[in-house]
C-alpha cells in the first residue's frame, strides 16, 4: 500500500518540481532565495519537528520521554554542534554533509523494499545521497565555495567537487550494476530512478543554489518523509492524521523557529551567522536522521514477524 501511495504522489512531485523551474523563470533569484527559505522554516523544519512522537513510538521500551527532557537534549546538541563547527568547521561541515546524505538516500529507497543485505543497502543509501547533493554543488559551484569560506575561512577547490562526484558515480554505478542482478525491486524501478535523478540536475541546474535545494528538500524529502511518519505513528494516511501530527510537532517547530530567528537577529556578522546557522540546522538533522533509521527498522522488524 505504502509503494502504491509514493507511486502516486512521485507523479504529482514530478509536476511541481518543473512548477518550481517556472517560478525561476519569472522571478528573480532573491525571490527565489526568500521563497526557499520560507519553505525550509516551514515544511522542512516541520517534517523534523515531530521526533518525541517517534522516539515514543519507535522506543523499545514503555518509558514515554517527557517534553523538556527532549527539548533539554536538543539545547545540548544544538550546543555541541556549534562548538564543533567554531573550534573545527571543516571536519563539522563534511560530517553534516556525510549524515545529510546517508539521510536523504535512506529516506529515498527504504520503503521500495529492495531485499538487499542491510550493509548494501545502506552503503547505497548513503552513495545515493550524496550523488544528489554532489550535483547540487556541482551546479552552483560559486556559491557553494562562497559559503564553505564564510564558514570554514577555506576556499574549497573547484576540481575537488568534480573528483568528488566522478568518484562517486564510478561507484554508484558498480554498486547499482551488482543491485541490478540481486533485486528484482530495483530492476523494475532503475529507469524511473534515473529519470528523477534527471529532473534534480534540470531543477539545480537551473535554479539558483537555495531554490534548488528547497525543491528536492520540500518535494522529494520532507514530504514524502511526513507521509511515511504519519502512517507509520498513526497507522493509515488521512486529513485527521496529518492534521494530529502537525498539532503535536506544532510546538517544536515554534521553538526551532524562534531559535533560527535569534540566531538571525543576535549574530549580524555573516560568518558567525552562517555557521551558527548551519549548527542549528545539523543539530536538528542529526538527531531526527537517527530517529528516522530507528522507525526505518522497526518497520522491517514489524514486516518479517
Amino acid at each position: 500500500i505504502l509503494q502504491v501511495i509514493m507511486k502516486n504522489i512521485n507523479n504529482i512531485l514530478i509536476v511541481l518540481s518543473f512548477i518550481g523551474l517556472w517560478i525561476t523563470s519569472m522571478f528573480s533569484g532573491q525571490i527565489e532565495i526568500l521563497l526557499g527559505f520560507i519553505l525550509i522554516f516551514s515544511f522542512g523544519i516541520l517534517h523534523g519537528s515531530n521526533d518525541i512522537l517517534l522516539i515514543n513510538s519507535v522506543s523499545n521500551s514503555k518509558i514515554k520521554y517527557p517534553f523538556f527532557k527532549v527539548i533539554a537534549t536538543y539545547l545540548s546538541i544544538v550546543i555541541i554542534a556549534a562548538l564543533l563547527f567554531y573550534l573545527i568547521p571543516i571536519a563539522a561541515l563534511s560530517f553534516f554533509i556525510i549524515f545529510s546524505g546517508f539521510h536523504f538516500g535512506e529516506q529515498h529507497w527504504e520503503y521500495r523494499n529492495l531485499k538487499l543485505s542491510r550493509g548494501l543497502s545502506q552503503s547505497f543509501y548513503f552513495v545515493y545521497g550524496l550523488l544528489v547533493l554532489q550535483i547540487l554543488f556541482l551546479l552552483n559551484l560559486d556559491d557553494v565555495i562562497l559559503i564553505v569560506n564564510s564558514i570554514t575561512s577555506y576556499s574549497l577547490p573547484k576540481i575537488f567537487i568534480a573528483y568528488s562526484l566522478i568518484c562517486n558515480v564510478f561507484v554508484i554505478i558498480v554498486l547499482s550494476f551488482y543491485m541490478f542482478f540481486k533485486s528484482k525491486a530495483f530492476k523494475k524501478i532503475i529507469l524511473i530512478e534515473i529519470f528523477y535523478l534527471l529532473i534534480f540536475t534540470i531543477v539545480f541546474k537551473v535554479s539558483t543554489l537555495i531554490w534548488g535545494f528547497t525543491i528536492y528538500f520540500i518535494l522529494w524529502h520532507s514530504i514524502p518523509s511526513l507521509i511515511e511518519q504519519v502512517i507509520f505513528i498513526y497507522g493509515e494516511l488521512s486529513k485527521k492524521n496529518v492534521w494530529n501530527y502537525c498539532k503535536k510537532a506544532f510546538p517544536y517547530w515554534i521553538i526551532s523557529l524562534i531559535g533560527i530567528a535569534i540566531i538571525y537577529f543576535v549574530f549580524n556578522d555573516e560568518k558567525m551567522f552562517n555557521a551558527l546557522f548551519f549548527s542549528f540546522i545539523a543539530a536538528v538533522t542529526f538527531p531526527h536522521a537517527l530517529v528516522i533509521n530507528k522507525m526505518f527498522v522497526n518497520k522491517k522488524t514489524q514486516l518479517n514477524s
